[in-house]
C-alpha cells in the first residue's frame, strides 16, 4: 500500500508545477513517509493533519498549496471517507442551528490577543478592499467605507449587523455617518470587547442568535457571517432579515463564495477552524431570496481575500514570539496551514468573496453602484 501510495501520488503532482523534495520554496519536503497512504485515506483532512503533524513542510507554504489547488489535482484522488462523513452530516442534520455557538467557542472565543495581533486596527475579520490601499488598516477603512456607501447610510438611521463580530463596522459606521444601531454575535469575548470600545457611541452589541431578534431597522449589513448559517437555513436567515427591514431599506450580504452548491464544508477547516461552516452558491443564494428581495448589485472581489490573508498571516507570524505563551506549536502549524489554505484557495480563484445589495422591492428609478 505504501509504495503504491507514494507512487500514485507522486504521479498526481507531476502536473502541477512542484517537485517533492526539490530546491524551489512551493517545494514540499517529506518528513515521513506514511504520508502517502495518509493523503490517499483522509484527503484534505489527512493533509491538513499531516502538516500539523510536522509529516511535512514548505517553505513557502501559501504556494505549495495554491499550485495543488490550482491544478485541481484532489479531483484524481478517490473520495475519502471524511468527506463522505462530512457531506452525511451535512444532508441528515441541521449542525448550524443544533450547535449554534459551537463556531464561537471553538474558533471566535479562542483569545482576543490572538485577533488583536493578526487583525488590523478596528479587528475587522473579513476581507479587505485593496482597489487604493496599501496596508491592512487601509484597506479595512476602505471596505467599511464601501460597504456604507452601498447602503447608503445617512445620520439618523438605525441599522442592524448580523455577525457584528468585535464590532468594527458599527464604531466606524456611528463615528463617520452619525447612525445608531445594534449589532449580534454568538461569541462572548466579541460582544464583551465591542460594547466596551463602543461604550461612547448609540451602538450595542447583543449576544444573542440572529433568529431571536425583532424590531426594524432602516439598513441590515452582515459581514463574513453567513458562511455559518448553513443551506437549510439560508431561506430562514433572509425570511429573517425580511421581516427585520423597513420596506424601503437596503442589506447588503458580504460573504464568501463557493463556484458549486454544496451541502457540507471541506472536512478540515470543519474540524480545526469553522466547525459546520460552508460556502453558498450564486444559485443558493439566488432561491433563497426569491419572493423577499430583489438583487440590486452583485460585486466580486475575491482576490482581495489573498492579499488580506498573507498580511494577517505576517502579522500573526510577527507576533508569535507573544503568543507562544499562550498556544503550543501545533497550534501554530494549524493556524500558518489555515491562512495559508485560504489565501491559496482565493488565489486560485477556486472560491470568491461577494457583496450582494438587496431591496424589499426594487429601488425606484434603479440602484447606482458603488466601487
Amino acid at each position: 500500500m505504501s509504495e503504491s501510495a507514494r507512487r500514485f501520488v507522486l504521479s498526481q503532482l507531476e502536473r502541477t508545477g512542484i517537485t517533492v523534495n526539490g530546491p524551489a520554496a512551493a517545494d514540499p519536503v517529506i518528513h515521513n513517509e506514511a504520508l502517502w497512504g495518509r493523503l490517499l485515506r483522509d484527503g484534505t483532512l489527512g493533509l491538513g493533519e499531516s502538516y500539523m503533524d510536522g509529516w511535512w513542510d514548505a517553505e513557502a507554504l501559501d504556494q505549495c498549496l495554491f499550485a495543488l489547488i490550482r491544478s485541481d489535482v484532489q479531483r484524481a484522488f478517490p473520495k475519502d471517507l471524511a468527506v463522505m462523513w462530512s457531506l452525511a452530516r451535512g444532508k441528515l442534520l441541521n449542525l448550524q442551528r443544533l450547535r449554534v455557538r459551537e463556531v464561537a467557542e471553538k474558533h471566535y472565543d479562542i483569545g482576543n490577543d490572538l485577533y488583536a495581533a493578526m487583525l488590523d486596527r478596528r479587528m475587522i475579520y473579513s476581507c479587505g478592499y485593496w482597489k487604493d490601499a496599501t496596508d491592512l488598516d487601509a484597506a479595512q477603512e476602505a471596505k467599511l467605507d464601501l460597504i456604507c456607501r452601498k447602503v447608503g447610510l445617512q445620520p439618523g438611521m438605525r441599522i442592524l449587523d448580523i455577525g457584528s463580530g468585535w464590532g468594527g463596522f458599527l464604531q466606524f459606521a456611528a463615528e463617520r455617518y452619525g447612525v445608531s444601531g445594534v449589532g449580534v454575535t454568538v461569541s462572548k469575548e466579541q460582544a464583551a470587547l465591542a460594547n466596551a470600545r463602543t461604550a461612547h457611541l448609540p451602538v450595542e452589541t447583543r449576544l444573542l442568535d440572529y433568529q431571536a431578534l425583532d424590531g426594524q431597522f432602516d439598513r441590515i449589513i452582515s459581514i463574513g457571517m453567513f458562511e455559518h448559517v448553513g443551506y437549510k437555513n439560508y431561506r430562514s436567515y433572509f425570511s429573517k432579515a425580511a421581516s427585520l427591514l423597513a420596506p424601503d431599506g437596503l442589506m447588503l450580504l458580504h460573504t464568501i463564495g463557493g463556484h458549486t452548491s454544496v451541502v457540507h464544508g471541506d472536512p478540515w477547516s470543519e474540524k480545526y477552524i469553522f466547525p459546520n461552516g460552508m460556502l453558498p452558491s450564486i444559485a443558493q443564494i439566488g432561491r433563497a431570496i426569491e419572493g423577499l428581495f430583489v438583487m440590486e448589485d452583485w460585486h466580486n472581489f475575491g482576490a482581495d481575500y489573498d492579499t488580506t490573508l498573507m498580511a494577517w498571516l505576517a502579522r500573526f507570524e510577527a507576533a508569535w514570539p507573544e503568543l507562544s505563551a499562550r498556544y503550543d506549536q501545533r497550534f501554530y502549524r494549524m493556524w500558518r496551514y489555515y491562512l495559508s489554505v485560504f489565501a491559496a484557495s482565493f488565489r486560485a480563484r477556486q472560491i470568491s468573496l461577494w457583496q450582494v445589495v438587496l431591496s424589499p422591492r426594487g429601488v425606484l428609478g434603479g440602484y447606482t453602484s458603488h466601487r
